[in-house]
């Protein structure tokens, strides 16, 4: 089944974030390398595709897991939650209807 991990960033966080950002995509990576990423981004903090200084607000992960426990262990164990990047993480069941 497929699950959205929706994350909410600690203000001021960019730098964390920058740090925290090679082991993330590799962990993102492993889940595209077995066909179980649908989508994954962060949220810009501005109304900008670049936000420069202005970092970014939190991210969105959409991917397929066993269980709805499987979906919150693997986002309990994201980089950015080591780095104090994420406030929060909520995970939720999630159905693709479009596209």
């Amino acid at each position: 089944m497929l699950y959205a991990i929706i994350a909410t960033d600690v203000a001021n966080s960019l730098e964390n974030r920058l740090a925290a950002r090679p082991a993330h995509l590799e962990r993102l990576q492993q889940l595209k390398d077995q066909g179980r990423l649908i989508l994954a981004g962060p949220h810009p903090a501005i109304d900008s595709n670049d936000p420069g200084p202005a970092g970014f607000s939190g991210s969105l992960i959409v991917a397929e897991f066993d269980s709805l426990g499987a979906a919150q262990i693997w986002a309990d164990a994201d980089p950015y939650r080591a780095a104090g990047v994420y406030a929060s993480v909520m995970v939720k069941p999630f159905k693709l209807v479009l596209p």
